[in-house]
């Protein structure tokens, strides 16, 4: 048996129409950091890691924007969402509604009980939950 105890999640990998307002939404409006960013001219993408810490510690996302890419992407029926945790959920859906953010779940306890949650779309139409951590 190979031994797995030194592996970890490295990142999730989304394609995005727009890397600039894909950036925006993610480092100004969910408060991550862009860890890098690259241009592959030969290839003709860009890459653009995001994050809330070193990418030696923690799981980033990766946005990859596909030059000349004209039409939106379809999101398919496989990929769920990602998950944030934030402390109060109630006040980050009100600044992101007043940014415009579409909120097709808002706030409030799951149906089943357990945790409050939120659901929020970034500028692709990727679903984001959020899950109140205090």
């Amino acid at each position: 048996m190979t031994d797995t105890s030194k592996y970890r999640l490295l990142h999730t990998m989304i394609r995005v129409k727009d890397m600039d307002k894909s950036i925006d939404f993610y480092t100004r409006l969910l408060g991550m950091s862009v860890m890098r960013r690259q241009d592959y001219p030969s290839g003709e993408f860009t890459l653009a890691f995001v994050g809330y810490g070193d990418e030696k510690e923690n799981a980033v996302i990766e946005l990859t924007h596909n030059w000349g890419q004209e039409e939106p992407y379809d999101l398919g029926s496989g990929f769920g969402h990602l998950a944030i945790g934030v402390p109060d959920i109630y006040g980050t859906c009100d600044a992101l509604a007043k940014e415009g953010v579409k909120i097709p779940r808002p706030a409030g306890p799951m149906k089943h009980g357990g945790s409050v949650i939120a659901f929020v779309e970034d500028p692709d139409g990727y679903k984001i939950e959020l899950i109140e951590r205090k």
